[in-house]
Formats: structure tokens, sequence, C-alpha cells
């Protein structure tokens, strides 16, 4: 299978606190030449200063302050680098529960999770509470992680019991494809190169399976889905009565000739040209930028999606979502919220919290309705006017919304549509 080298790839880390996810990140970088002299001399320099010889991997991603003084990560820390084969960006995301919001905002775009398992304590419940946020937020690929082998002696029988452990709670989540590669970060074994400490693995090192993900099929391409961003009108010579809509193709693919619908008020034409760029195409699809013309003259404007005359979102004032609570404010009864969903915003109310879920059970508690950060819930919303929405497993675009509060401009929850 070939892998088109310019294809990017965002994967992100979860696991426990000290289970290695940082050191991880710095082995990954290390051994890939993906650090810069400076940054190198940088880290040598504050590593000789701790006492330690060496290299502190863990400090190529530890960018704050206070995770330098106390050794963990709090906050999300986005890192960049290329291989021959592919480019990456990673999401180094917190492991205390109390950051859970952080593992929320790293993972909602990545096409895979690197799920971190320290080999001496197994499947623990920050395992099955990070798996679980990965499967709700639709996460296609999750590569688990058995890291620390050097402590239980590279042990075969260590990893299969864990990978057992993992088997067991995740078969009750949707997640579509698993990988076990055991590992040491510290050490280097099967991160980069392949570790001669486990002949008996014969899977891929972690960095050979990251650069061979298929994640172009990870894209629906069936659902046409194209949120209008802005009206072009350029009023120059030749450009007279150009009128482009143009934006981001969330899902799905558009050709020139193709009969569409606009919503939300539901004028149907079709599509006359479709530009990327300068360049006129005959074809674009996701996630491309383009700008399009439509036949008919129809009253388009930012927030109104154009989609396939026979294949159209639901529209709707209310639906339920799985909601992620985000704000250190609770939850207040009734209080209007700015909804903001693909390239529309409008006025939301929470109507009713249905349940609240457990992430460590997996148990729905009907009874307690109090949301308060970090807590994740289904609820009902209803807003002021209709939006154009799909299920956000199959559409992740087009199934996910943002609540933004209207007196402070925070961000205080995110959801997907049930």
């Amino acid at each position: 299978m070939k892998i088109d080298k310019n294809q990017l790839l965002r994967f992100t880390t979860a696991g426990s606190v000290d289970d290695g996810k940082s050191t991880l990140i710095g082995r990954l970088l290390y051994d890939s030449k993906s650090i810069f002299e400076d940054q190198l001399a940088a880290v040598k320099n504050s590593s000789k200063q701790k006492g330690i010889e060496g290299v502190d991997l863990a400090m190529f991603t530890d960018g704050l302050k206070d995770e330098r003084e106390q050794g963990i990560t709090i906050d999300v820390a986005y890192r960049y680098f290329t291989t021959p084969k592919r480019k990456f960006i990673i999401a180094d995301t917190p492991g205390h529960i109390q950051y859970t919001r952080n593992m929320v905002t790293g993972a909602s775009t990545a096409n895979a999770a690197v799920v971190l398992i320290d080999a001496r304590h197994g499947v623990i419940e920050q395992t099955k509470r990070h798996t679980f946020i990965a499967s709700l937020l639709n996460i296609p690929h999750i590569i688990v992680c058995v890291n620390k082998m050097d402590l239980v002696s590279y042990s075969e029988e260590t990893f299969n019991s864990i990978v057992e452990q993992f088997e067991e709670f995740s078969s009750k989540l949707l997640i579509k494809d698993v990988r076990y590669i055991p590992i040491s970060a510290l050490n280097g074994d099967n991160v980069v190169n392949r570790s001669e400490n486990m002949a008996w693995f014969q899977g891929s090192p972690m960095l050979h399976e990251l650069e061979t993900l298929h994640i172009s099929s990870d894209i629906n391409k069936i659902d046409a889905r194209f949120p209008v961003q802005t009206v072009l009108r350029p009023q120059r010579e030749g450009f007279e009565d150009y009128r482009g809509y143009a934006g981001r193709i969330a899902s799905g693919i558009y050709r020139v000739n193709d009969e569409v619908a606009v919503l939300p008020s539901g004028f149907t034409s079709k599509i006359k040209t479709i530009n990327v760029g300068e360049t006129e195409v005959e074809e674009a699809f996701a996630p491309m930028s383009v700008a399009m013309t439509l036949e008919d003259d129809i009253d388009i404007s930012r927030g109104d999606m154009i989609v396939k005359k026979n294949n159209q979102p639901e529209l709707s004032q209310e639906f339920d979502v799985m909601l992620c609570w985000l704000n250190n404010a609770p939850l207040k009864s009734r209080t209007k919220y700015t909804i903001m969903h693909t390239s529309n915003e409008q006025k939301a109310v929470i109507k009713e919290v249905v349940y609240k879920m457990d992430v460590n059970t997996f148990k729905r508690n009907e009874e307690d309705k109090d949301l308060t950060m970090n807590d994740i819930a289904r609820v009902r919303l209803k807003t002021s006017h209709r939006l154009m929405v799909d299920s956000y497993r199959d559409n992740r675009s087009t199934g996910s919304i943002i609540l933004v509060d209207e007196s402070t401009k925070e961000t205080v929850a995110a959801g997907m549509v049930v």
C-alpha cells in the first residue's frame, strides 16, 4: 500500500500519570532525528542541571514551567515532526484526572490515539477512562503501547496478559482498529527501531505503524457536506457577476453539474464551477478548501450548507449530544449559550441532562444532573434556529458542536451529536 508522503497524520497520546508519554514522544523525536540542535543542546543542559546523565527525553515536550518543576504534563503540548514517509502532529495530553478536558481537546481532531500502559500496573481506571474518551470521539485507530517492558524483564507473558485485560473491556466500545506493541520508551525498544530484547514480538515498531496507518478511508466520502464560510464578490474586471461560495468541504465529493440543495432554505441548483485557489477543477473532496458557483442565483450566506439533493443532514432545532463539560464553573440550568456548529452560530439552551456517564465503569447515572468540569453527559439541546446536523459517528465535522459562554466568551463545553 502506497502512503502519500505529504499526508498529515494527527495522533494523540493518552495514559495515566508517569506512564511515560512525554518520554515516548521524546524518544520518537530523538531517534527519528527530528530535534533541532539548539533544542537538543538546551535539553542536555537542563538534564545536566537536574543531575541526569545524557538526555531527559521527557523535556522535549514538557514546555510549561510547572511541568518542568513537577515532571508532569498539564497542558496539551503539540509537536510537529516529519519523516521521509509522512508528516505528523502529536498532541501530548495530560494524565491527571483533573485534566481530562485537555485530553478531549487533544483527541478531537486525531486520526489515531497512542494509549500507554505501564507494564508493571496493567490496565487501570485511567486507561479505561482515556480509551472510552477516544472511543467517544470516534478516533479510528488505537495503538496500545505497553511501556516499561524493561522493568518486567521484557516478559512476553506480562505483555499477553495486558493485551487480554485491554481486549476484555474495549470489546464493549466502538473501536475499529486496535494494535498492540511492547515498548521501552526510556531505552528505545520498539519505538523507532525493532527491539533486540523482545525477539518474541513479530509486529512492527511504533513509528512504522504510524507511518503506514491507512487514514484516507477514515474521511466520510459518501455524505457531501459543504458549510459556507463566506461569499466571494470580487467586484473587479472580468468578475462583475461572480458570486462564489467559499469554505472547506467537511465530507463527501463534489463535481461540476452535481444537483445540490442549499440548507436551511431547501432551494436546489447545479454546481457551475469549482475553484481551488486560482485553478478551476472538475471535482473536489474533503478536506479541500474551495470556492463554488451555482447555476442559479440563490441567497446564500455564512452558516448555510450546500449538500447533495438526494443526501441531506437532519434539520433540527432540538437534538441530543454527548457533552464534555470543560469549564471551571458548573452548568446553570436554562442559561443561554452560543452554539458553534461548522460555520454556523446560534443561541442555544440545555433543555435537559438525560444522564451522566461514569467513564470508569461505563454506567449511566440518571439521578445526578449537575455538570461540573470534566463531566461527560448526554444532554438535550434546543437552538434558536435549525441546524444541519449528522450523527458524530457518521461525520465528525457536522456532528460536533461547541458551547460558548455569552458573557465571558469562554468555551464551556464540546459535544458530539448522538
